[in-house]
């Protein structure tokens, strides 16, 4: 069936600011699909209030609103455009919501506008426990023993039938939010009130627990004929019981034996044929008995969910671009398959590889949360990776997780008391896989650690094949001693160079040179969608140790611009809205873009953004290996965070050229000392300062510098460990932990500067000129990290003296610097006199913010001015603002409700919004000018 041409314009709703349960996924979902009706020549008109992604940039629909995601909202573009359609598919729970709202409201029938790729039927169906329940019933499919419950009696009248353990499931939360296992009757009192309140129709499903149970999940697209396509089958390392965004998951599926496989695939099938009438995506999750394979169906998701962006970049195939063509009329065997190009997109991917994904959790920011996984999501990101078997694959994602580990242990933070291990083992944090491996290397048998885990035996043999090829290889004493054989085995199993040095105690340099005289180099391999069987058109790669490489690289010059891993509070989606637009203004420039990343949640790493896209570990050894291959002109790192920044000494040292800003510069400003110092010789004030290497040296510090004092380590993202000190019992406490946790930083100790205003300035610089982007005035005052405070472009109520001395420093910093490309300064103003705090040389958390605020593509701009292809003055740059727009930070406290919630100079925010106001009068203004007394006033 063709396109329904009588759609000529499409409105896509978005899913608004990160939460933890709810990420950048839908960011890289709502951009695939806008692009994929824009392709249609369907006018696309996007809302969404995050001005951190690409998906609310001009390249990406033809009308942005950056809008509260509000039913007056979508009132307003209705009036003011012409609509056929609303796309709710793409914007996980909160856009779903949002439909529902306005269609119970009239707002849909009102302006003759229909919902497509959805049937909001199938989505109540889904959403509603009982309802579902009942329905799987019907059709003959399996599901836990429950009963609904409204009240605190129903929920106990439901326990008492059922028994212990059993599972509160709230209705119509996001991430797991409120739910939990219950394994004794004293604790369900609590669990059950707590999913009661959390459910916004006070409303939770008392099931079963199935736990030990293993976890499946699929993922489906279907069309309006009836046609079903299964897209991927992802197995979940960890049983039920740990939600599966806290899961580490690995795909194809592992340990499914083929009958239990084609049950599953039936029952998928039949599941989303059952579910209304809509064309689009579906996401399926079941529960096997790993003893008689007995299959439960655990719940569905009839729309674009959260693990769709992880499908789609371990198949190759673009889920949420084909979802978004069948939600218009087409059917799966009218679009072609976007990576071959030849195939159709009703033929199912195949793999012949394995991914595993890995989650990426920031307890460190939640002091006091409860470390334990379990059915309520926690974790912040995720990493991929991919490799010819499962132990490449998990040591990678390992190596790509940046939590300083160099692959699945084998390393310096192994755990060796037995009883801490096993303990761990049963009760699960986001350590498990560490000690899991720990465990077998002390000794613990196999059936214990399954019977601890509830993990299925052939992964625990898998790990268990880890220890005993470490075992071999501690009998040597030197890298030349390892045998060819063992040596590329050792590789092709995942080892890093550094796991493998740490094992015989040598260098890791030693490793690297006897590895590469081996001849043992890295080859990389297409992510093809069919295994080969048909060619492949897209120049999507991972690493492995084969003997064939299929990446040729071009003779076009090259720029690589490395990403910035997982998402973690401190870094997360707005540097990939930056590598994005990296990416296409090195294309205009006339080079070959080359992006390395490890995020499945972004569209950087889409198969099509970049000319060529490594999907590997932002990991040292692994990029080396790519440039070898590659030979670029050089490497972007400004616009990849904290992550790709610190990777800049490691080019330095290799003769790599580092685009923009060089070493020098970025070095200058990360190191605390020699900062401080070419501030003193610039005349430009600063707080007090000293840098200590002991707890002793601290003290002194902090007495010649005055109480209060804010303490940090070096070299760190987010604020972390940041905090401000009264006294020596405080600081020394403080110190000693920030030793303990990073043995290898200094610890820098500032004087804080209390009840002072704080603000900052964007700016791109060119050697000649330097442009102010944006100068954002915080509401809350110095002493609350930057990334959580509310900021006002422009400034609201800082003096002009002020901003021209704000001005003025940032000249000179930029100057002295050398910068060329991006710089952000963070000030603080005290008795109107500005001091510099910190320069951050790359692109900032605040970057798209600006760009969004004052519509100019600064991105682009920057980009080229880091290439040398144009000078600032080249640029036409016309700011268009009529009043302020805010950055309002929003935090994921409802996840961790023991945590301490009150705000410092540890970030603590998962995402932000923005919202434009006239004036300072607007009532929305004045309740975050009220929340700043209120912190002066503690």
């Amino acid at each position: 069936m063709p396109k329904d041409n009588s759609i000529k314009s499409i409105l896509i709703i978005g899913s608004g600011p990160i939460i933890i349960g709810q990420a950048c996924e839908f960011d890289y979902s709502g951009t695939q699909a806008s692009r994929s009706l824009r392709e249609e020549g369907i006018e696309v008109t996007l809302i969404n209030s995050n001005p951190a992604t690409i998906m609310t940039d001009p390249v990406t629909a033809d009308h942005i609103y950056l809008l509260p995601l509000t039913v007056e909202s979508l009132v307003q573009i209705l009036e003011e455009r012409q609509i056929d359609a609303v796309l709710p598919t793409m914007g996980g729970q909160t856009a779903l919501n949002l439909a529902i709202e306005a269609g119970k409201q009239g707002v849909w029938d009102k302006y003759n506008v229909q919902l497509v790729g959805v049937d909001l039927d199938a989505i109540e169906l889904a959403e509603n426990r009982e309802a579902f329940r009942k329905h799987m019933i019907d059709i003959g499919l399996s599901v836990a023993p429950s009963y609904i419950a409204n009240s605190f009696l129903e929920g106990k009248d439901a326990a008492q039938k059922i028994g212990y353990p059993l599972v509160i499931r709230p209705s119509y939360t996001l991430g797991g939010t409120g739910g939990g296992f219950v394994h004794r009757e004293e604790e369900f009192d609590a669990a059950l009130r707590r999913g009661l309140d959390m459910s916004p129709t006070h409303e939770v499903l008392v099931e079963k627990a199935v736990l030990g149970w293993k976890e499946f999940e699929l993922e489906l697209l279907r069309d309006a004929n009836d046609n079903v396509v299964i897209i991927c089958t992802v197995e979940n390392l960890d049983p039920m019981g740990i939600h599966t965004g806290d899961s580490i998951t690995v795909a194809p599926a592992m340990t499914l034996s083929d009958t239990a496989y084609q049950q599953m695939r039936d029952e998928a099938i039949q599941a989303m044929r059952s579910l209304g009438n809509f064309a689009g995506g579906c996401n399926i999750q079941f529960s096997q008995n790993p003893e008689t394979e007995e299959l439960i169906v655990i719940e569905i998701n009839p729309r674009v969910s959260r693990s769709s962006a992880l499908a789609s970049k371990a198949t190759g195939y673009p889920i949420a671009k084909i979802a978004a063509k069948l939600a218009i009329g087409y059917t799966l065997d009218e679009l072609k398959n976007q990576i071959t190009k030849t195939t159709s997109a009703y033929f199912e991917p195949t793999l012949d590889y394995v991914i595993v994904k890995m989650p990426r959790w920031n307890f460190a920011k939640f002091h006091g949360a409860d470390h334990r996984l379990g059915l309520q999501m926690k974790s912040v990101g995720e990493v991929m990776a991919i490799g010819r078997n499962f132990l490449e694959a998990l040591q990678k994602a390992c190596q790509s997780q940046e939590n300083n580990r160099t692959g699945l242990g084998a390393d310096k933070k192994e755990w060796i008391r037995t009883s801490d291990i096993l303990d761990r083992l049963e009760q699960v944090s986001d350590d498990r896989i560490y000690r899991l491996k720990d465990a077998l290397r002390l000794g613990v048998p196999e059936k214990t650690v399954q019977k601890l885990t509830h993990i299925d035996p052939w992964f625990i043999k898998q790990i268990k094949r880890l220890v005993k090829m470490e075992e071999r290889l501690m009998r040597f004493n030197v890298a030349e001693d390892i045998p060819e054989d063992f040596f590329r085995e050792l590789k092709q199993t995942g080892y890093s160079d550094a796991q493998i040095a740490w094992l015989l105690r040598i260098d890791e340099k030693e490793v690297n040179r006897q590895r590469k005289q081996l001849g043992i180099r890295r080859t990389y391999k297409l992510v093809d969608t069919c295994a080969a069987e048909f060619e492949a058109q897209t120049p999507y790669y991972y690493s492995t140790f084969d003997t064939e490489n299929e990446s040729i690289p071009s003779e076009k010059k090259k720029i690589i611009v490395l990403g910035s891993g997982p998402n973690r509070i401190g870094q997360g989606i707005e540097f990939d809205y930056c590598c994005v637009h990296g990416l296409l203004a090195i294309k205009e420039a006339g080079y070959e873009s080359v992006m390395i990343n490890c995020n499945p949640e972004t569209v950087s790493t889409d198969f099509d953004v970049a000319d060529k896209l490594y999907f590997e570990p932002v990991y040292w050894e692994h990029i080396k290996e790519i440039l070898d291959l590659e030979k670029p002109e050089g490497v972007i790192v400004q616009l990849g965070g904290q992550t790709a920044l610190k990777l800049a000494e490691q080019f330095h040292k290799s003769g790599v050229n580092i685009i923009g800003s060089s070493y020098n510069a970025l070095d200058l400003a990360e190191d605390r000392g020699r900062f401080s110092d070419l501030l003193k010789e610039l005349d430009i004030p600063y707080p007090k300062y000293g840098v200590a290497d002991d707890a002793d040296e601290a003290l002194a510090i902090a007495n010649r510098v005055s109480y209060p004092v804010l303490v940090r380590p070096s070299y760190v993202l987010g604020g972390q460990r940041m905090r401000i000190v009264i006294n020596d019992e405080e600081l020394e406490r403080h110190v000693l932990s920030i030793f303990k946790h990073l043995p290898d930083n200094k610890v820098l100790i500032d004087q804080f500067l209390e009840r002072a205003k704080e603000a900052e300035i964007d700016a791109i610089c060119d050697g000649e000129e330097v442009h102010i982007m944006g100068i954002m005035e915080h509401i809350e005052p110095a002493g609350i990290h930057s990334g959580d405070s509310s900021a006002v472009l422009p400034p609201y109520s800082l003096s002009q003296n002020v901003i021209d001395q704000m001005i003025k420093y940032t000249e000179r910093l930029a100057f002295a610097l050398k910068i060329k490309g991006l710089i952000n300064i963070q000030f603080a103003i005290k008795d109107e006199k500005v001091y510099v705090i910190e320069a951050n040389p790359r692109a900032s958390r605040t970057t798209p913010f600006i760009a969004k605020a004052y519509q100019v593509p600064y991105l682009k701009i920057a980009t080229h001015v880091m290439l040398g292809t144009h000078k600032l003055k080249d640029f036409n740059i016309e700011k268009k603002l009529d009043g302020y727009a805010i950055k309002v930070p929003v935090f994921s406290f409802n996840k961790f409700p023991n945590v301490d919630k009150n705000l410092g100079p540890e970030m603590k925010s998962t995402g932000e919004a923005i919202r434009f106001i006239k004036d300072t009068t607007d009532p929305f203004f004045r309740e975050l000018d009220r929340n700043r007394s209120m912190y002066l006033t503690r």
